[in-house]
């Protein structure tokens, strides 16, 4: 029989997991569920920006993510079709100067990550339950929880309901929460790669040739994680038996350094693609239930921003439930509030960058050269584009408006 927790989380991802572990290392009740018996590598994101690392730090859970291998990569460099490689790698940014007492980004593997946070949790004393069917949310002042666990029915009366069960989430339609979405503006794939010991380990990369936009970020020991982003018209591009083969091709690219180590090396996970359309739910609560992570809208993944997301929504959290009794839906408004304005100013960013990135006319091209060749000669003018360190509210208030970037773009 399970006792009633003092807060139940639906999902053991990555926004789950830190929660439930931060939870309960501060001696809450925890009961953790998950509908996976294990976690896979589903090409989800593996880059954490610096202001997340942050978040980690302030919740009390950096030493999780450093203890199960995440990999510091401090240095980022942008390749332009037109740049020489060498070139491109004389411009390379201190991702570690930007966030005080964090070393840079950070770079791991998905599942690993989740499973370490799990394991933390339940060191701290949550209970977490895998293979867990048929959940069912019953928002209200006495909020309920059922499910089914091993062929058995189980009710529970946790104070609070955490939704972090992903996109398309089941707790977010069970609070009838309105998810909004963006038009889709082009795909996403990703591949994890073995045997790249050539590329440098605390550098990682952004770029655009040809008809992608490409991202490299290194793990160690020859680990890296690709991604590439490609026309909404190529949506198909990397379907198929032969998927892998054409993803690891793409990445022959004149503008990449050691691109013949990345296009050759071996590939050791699947190969998914997925939109890059942003969502978002205005009140991602409801009396008893709160969302989190992606439940409660995802950015672009273009910006490589959903684990900072994630990890600022368990802090969030976290101190509400430290600095209040009372866990009332207007004890969760400055939530609420924050986030809405936090995805607002991501979701804006996420656009301009796809604009500028990921998108392969020759207008585009010349739009990518322009914009190199004024901000080389005015640096200040690049300001913006330092949000992927800084996140949503680490620069500037005018970086995040259009009229900085039609500064950049004119």
């Amino acid at each position: 029989m399970l006792s009633n927790p003092d807060v139940a989380i639906i999902g053991a991802g990555a926004a789950g997991g830190m929660l439930a572990a931060a939870l309960a290392r501060h001696d809450y009740s925890v009961l953790l569920l998950e509908k996976s018996l294990v976690h896979q590598d589903r090409v989800r994101g593996e880059w954490l920006a610096p202001w997340g690392v942050g978040e980690a730090l302030k919740l009390g859970t950096l030493d999780i993510l450093e203890s199960a291998a995440g990999h510091y990569a401090p240095r980022g460099f942008n390749c332009y079709e037109f740049l020489p490689p060498d070139q491109a790698r004389k411009r390379t940014i201190d991702y570690s100067a930007m966030i005080p007492n964090v070393r840079g980004a950070m770079t791991f593997g998905h599942p690993r990550i989740c499973q370490a946070l799990c394991d933390a949790a339940q060191s701290a004393g949550a209970t977490l339950l895998r293979g867990v069917r048929e959940i069912r949310v019953t928002a209200g002042t006495s909020p309920k929880l059922a499910f089914t666990h091993n062929g058995r029915d189980h009710e529970v009366a946790p104070r609070l309901i955490i939704g972090a069960d992903g996109r398309g989430s089941t707790t977010a339609r069970q609070i009838d929460a309105k998810v909004e979405h963006d038009e889709d503006h082009h795909f996403i794939a990703g591949l994890l790669i073995d045997g790249a010991e050539a590329w440098p380990e605390d550098e990682f990369c952004i770029g655009a040739e040809d008809d992608i936009m490409f991202w490299v970020f290194p793990q160690g020991s020859g680990r890296a994680r690709l991604y590439i982003s490609y026309g909404i018209d190529q949506r198909h591009r990397f379907a198929g038996s032969d998927n892998v083969r054409k993803f690891l091709s793409a990445f022959r690219l004149g503008s990449l350094p050691f691109s013949d180590v990345l296009s050759n090396a071996r590939p050791v996970g699947p190969c998914h693609g997925y939109s890059n359309a942003d969502s978002w739910v205005d009140l991602p609560l409801a009396p008893g239930v709160v969302l989190i992570g992606d439940a409660a809208g995802h950015n672009d993944p273009t910006l490589g921003q959903g684990l900072s997301i994630s990890f600022r929504d368990a802090r969030a959290i976290t101190e509400i439930l430290m600095d209040s009794t009372q866990w009332t839906v207007s004890a969760f408004a400055p939530y609420v509030e924050e986030r809405r304005e936090r995805m607002r100013r991501l979701r804006f960013m996420a656009r301009q960058y796809s604009t500028i990135w990921a998108e392969f006319s020759e207008s585009a091209k010349a739009r990518r050269r322009s914009i190199y060749e004024r901000v080389a000669a005015e640096p200040m003018l690049g300001l913006p584009f330092l949000v992927l360190g800084f996140g949503p509210y680490g620069l500037p208030d005018y970086a995040y408006e259009q009229e900085a970037w039609d500064l950049i773009m004119k």
